[in-house]
Formats: C-alpha cells, sequence, structure tokens
C-alpha cells in the first residue's frame, strides 16, 4: 500500500492526542504515578494476548540479551523518566503545553541517533533546533505589566518536567530503534512472515515490563503503593486509564515503531509530532481554558522546527 507509512504516522498523532487528553484527566482524579502503574500493567496484558494468538507465546520469541538490554533502556529512559515527567508536567501546566515540549523529541532522537547510530548533523538541523525552541518560548514567555522583561507564564516545575518529558520521548525512540536492528538480526529466517508485522509489539512488550516494575518500585520507595487500591474504585479514573492504555502503549507506540519501519523516519516523525496543534481545540473545550493566538502561532512555528529538521 502507497503510503503506508505515513498514514500510520497521522493515525498515532490522533492516538496521541486522545491519549494525552485522557492521561491528563486520569492523573488528576488518581494521581500520575497510579495512572503510569495500571496503564503499563493492562499494556502487558494486553502486548501479552496479542503475542500470544500471532505468535502462540504470551512473550517476544528470539530476542536475545542485546536486544532486551537497549529495549529495557529504552523503557526505562522512555517509560520511567519520560512519562513520569510527561504527566506529572500535565499536573503542573496541562497537556497542551505538556505535548508542546513534546516538539523537543525529535531533536533528541536526531542527537541520540548521533550518538549511538552514527547519523549525521547538519545546519539544517541547528536552524531547525533554533525555531523549535524559538516556537516553545513564544507560547512561555510573557510580559507583565507593560514591562519589557520577560517572564516565565508557567510553573518553572512544569517546565523543567515537559523539558524532562521530551529529552525522554526522544532519547527512548533511538534506543528502541537499536534494539529492534538487534532484534531483527537475531530471528531466525524460517520464522513466519506475521512475526515481522508483530516484531514491533514484542518490542514494546519489552519496554513495558521495564516500565512496569519501574513505576511499582517507584510507588513502594515512596510508600505510596495504598494508594493503588483507592484508585483502582474510581471508575471513571480507571475507564481513562482504559482509554489511555489503548490509544498510548498498547496501539500508539507499537504503531510509531512500525510507522518508521514502513516510512522515511523523518516524514514519520514530523507527522507523528502535529500532536501539540491536534490538541490545542479539544483541550479548549474539555477543560475550558483560553488559548491566545500567540500560545497558537507558538504552536505552528514549534512544528516548523520539527519539519524543518526532518523533511
Amino acid at each position: 500500500m502507497q503510503y503506508l507509512g505515513e498514514t500510520i504516522s497521522l493515525g498515532v498523532a490522533l492516538l496521541w492526542t486522545v491519549t494525552a487528553l485522557a492521561a491528563d484527566g486520569a492523573s488528576r482524579r488518581i494521581g500520575s504515578l497510579n495512572v503510569n502503574i495500571f496503564r503499563m500493567v493492562l499494556s502487558l496484558i494486553l502486548l501479552g494476548a496479542t503475542l500470544w494468538v500471532v505468535t502462540g507465546a504470551p512473550y517476544p520469541l528470539y530476542a536475545d540479551a542485546k536486544t532486551w538490554f537497549w529495549l529495557c533502556l529504552s523503557g526505562f529512559v522512555g517509560y520511567v523518566f519520560g512519562d513520569f515527567c510527561l504527566f506529572n508536567c500535565y499536573l503542573s501546566i496541562g497537556s497542551r503545553f505538556g505535548q508542546l515540549f513534546m516538539t523537543i523529541a525529535p531533536l533528541m532522537a536526531a542527537i541520540t541517533g548521533w550518538m549511538f547510530l552514527g547519523e549525521t548533523l547538519s545546519w539544517k538541523e541547528g536552524i531547525a533546533m533554533v525555531v523549535t525552541l524559538s516556537g516553545i518560548a513564544m507560547s512561555i514567555l510573557t510580559r507583565k505589566d507593560g514591562s519589557k522583561k520577560l517572564s516565565l507564564k508557567l510553573p518553572l516545575k512544569g517546565i523543567l518536567l515537559g523539558i524532562g518529558a521530551g529529552i525522554g520521548q526522544g532519547v527512548g525512540l533511538v534506543l528502541s530503534k537499536v534494539g529492534m536492528i538487534h532484534y531483527t538480526a537475531c530471528v531466525p529466517a524460517d520464522a513466519s512472515a506475521s512475526f515481522d508485522s508483530i516484531l514491533p509489539f514484542a518490542s514494546t512488550f519489552i519496554r513495558a515490563v521495564v516500565g512496569a516494575l519501574g513505576f511499582i518500585a517507584m510507588a513502594a520507595f515512596q510508600k505510596n503503593l495504598g494508594s493503588i487500591k483507592s484508585g483502582l474504585k474510581d471508575r471513571k479514573g480507571m475507564g481513562l486509564v482504559c482509554l489511555t492504555t489503548l490509544m498510548g502503549p498498547f496501539l500508539g507506540v507499537s504503531l510509531s515503531l512500525m510507522a518508521v519501519r514502513y516510512a522515511n523516519s523523518g516524514v514519520a516523525s514530523t507527522l507523528m509530532a502535529l500532536v501539540p496543534a491536534l490538541i490545542i481545540l479539544p483541550h479548549c473545550l474539555i477543560f475550558h481554558q483560553k488559548v491566545t493566538w500567540k500560545e497558537v502561532i507558538g504552536t505552528f512555528v514549534s512544528l516548523a522546527g520539527v519539519a524543518i529538521f526532518f523533511l
């Protein structure tokens, strides 16, 4: 099918938009740590069931030690660090601004790709970085009471968490790519043809194992395990968690790995980065928050930087 990867990428952007809105609502009801624990465990169940149906085993077949190492590292950076920052960022500044900081992810992916995969960086990437960061600055900086001095209109904590989320997402994606390269290499030649299409789901399973263990360990360290039971009693919150899980770590993440296999990685990454633009209208309607033209323009400037970077 022509443009299969590009079509998948657009679908991923829509899925991640729904995920961000649902995760925002769920985090406010039952806490960001509980949301991450529930969605990681649920995603493992869904992924294990999918692997069982397709491959006959509820776990990733053929994965060797190198595959597990790189995908586990990806899961720690992308899920445990990145999603911890992202979901707490939602609580601080909301999903609309949280997703704006995710435009940093492609830039971090390019830098990490240069470090781990020997990919080159050119002057065009430098311009793209400046444009992207300028767009973010337009959205989060303001002048108060006619003063010429610029100040942050968002809490510093939320901004730092947003930056951490973007870094975790970008670095985690490249580490996933390294893991999938090792995974593909160790799959035997006589493996069924269907395993090639399920490989992104098997890779996501390994990442989710680390994510689940990491968040449970975090809750135990904070002596917060008791809140898990109370979170389970919140039906609306758990409904949002189920929606977050289905659209995010199960379908969204797995399809994002599939998208970069069937389309130019730059085009796929740019299309998947459209979430900050797609989320503006539904976020305003759901959470009844006003948005200024400056913030809208800043969002599209930031996305333009992402496009320059890859296209």
